[in-house]
């Protein structure tokens, strides 16, 4: 009898909290195809990841939370949290094995490998491979070999749901451990197998705190016009978060580029701020940082996300 008010209790508290049901099941391969809205979350800080670079694109580092300034929709908010410690980062991979890939994946793979290498010990990475469908090739581990061995087996075959991907992928990072978080987009640009169109994918970044990175391969005699809309894509959307695009003339520069962004996800500034806006409105809130440099430095750059959503009620 007390074994039958166990398995009772058991089976209400799972109802109640389906968190503590076993989510194993769940088939990664259709993930990514659901279009749900994420939840809103009231969170009163908001956190902005700042990149300083000068005009020789070189990071610049050691600068202190007076040399920031932060606006929300142009009014300037008072700064209550600043780091540029090497925090550990929630990062995802996306990586491209459609067909248009077969001469440039085994670059890729050494360029994965070589950014996990670069990383943080602390780190947690998950790998998503996709082609004509997306597949979540290794869940959140911080061990650099988990997603080496997984990158190793891929084969560059089928069509190209670079959408669909980047969609599950900021899903995904979002579950991730850290509150920084970013995804890096590897990739030849064009999509021609999506069900997600890139206005969904654009709405659903904005309602994330993922910074994107992309490095895209291109073709640079392209007939189709999504391969030729590839560099603008990845390039837009990796502005929005503050992230950056880069674009491989040659195979030959991959593990260079890829060592940028590693140092620069090293290289940032988090700043915090509690909005003056107290409306919980659900609206989009531009975010502008300004920089106020020591004196005798040259001209420098600033490089951070343009907004988020508020929250709602």
């Amino acid at each position: 009898m007390r074994g039958l008010a166990c398995r009772i209790f058991l089976l209400l508290l799972i109802c109640a909290f389906p968190q503590f049901a076993d989510d194993k099941k769940v088939d990664p391969k259709s993930e990514a195809l659901t279009l749900q809205k994420p939840m809103a979350v009231d969170v009163s800080m908001v956190l902005v990841n700042a990149t300083v670079y000068d005009s020789m694109n070189r990071f610049v580092t050691g600068l202190e939370k007076e040399n920031f300034s932060v606006y929300e929709d142009k009014i300037a908010q008072a700064i209550v949290h600043f780091s540029s410690q090497d925090m550990p980062i929630s990062i995802g991979v996306i990586f491209d094995t459609s067909g248009s890939m077969t001469s440039k994946i085994e670059k890729s793979r050494e360029a994965c490998i070589q950014f996990m290498k670069l990383a943080n010990p602390q780190d947690e990475f998950f790998m998503v491979g996709f082609n004509d469908r997306v597949r979540l090739e290794q869940d959140f581990t911080s061990k650099v070999d988990d997603i080496s061995q997984r990158v190793i087996f891929d084969h560059a075959q089928g069509q190209t749901a670079l959408l669909d991907a980047i969609y599950y992928g900021i899903e995904k990072v979002e579950q991730g451990h850290y509150p920084r978080k970013a995804l890096l987009i590897i990739s030849d640009g064009g999509d021609n197998h999506s069900r997600y169109s890139e206005r969904d994918v654009r709405e659903f970044i904005k309602e994330s705190d993922a910074q994107i990175f992309a490095i895209g391969i291109y073709n640079p005699y392209a007939d189709a016009p999504e391969e030729k809309r590839g560099p603008s894509l990845l390039g837009d959307l990796a502005e929005m978060t503050g992230g950056r695009a880069y674009t491989l003339n040659s195979l030959n520069d991959l593990e260079d580029i890829v060592t940028k962004i590693a140092i620069e996800l090293r290289s940032e500034y988090v700043l915090g701020y509690v909005s003056s806006n107290e409306q919980h409105d659900g609206r989009w809130r531009k975010i502008k940082v300004k920089l106020n440099p020591p004196r005798g430095l040259p001209p420098l750059l600033v490089n951070s996300k343009s907004g988020y959503y508020a929250p709602s009620n």
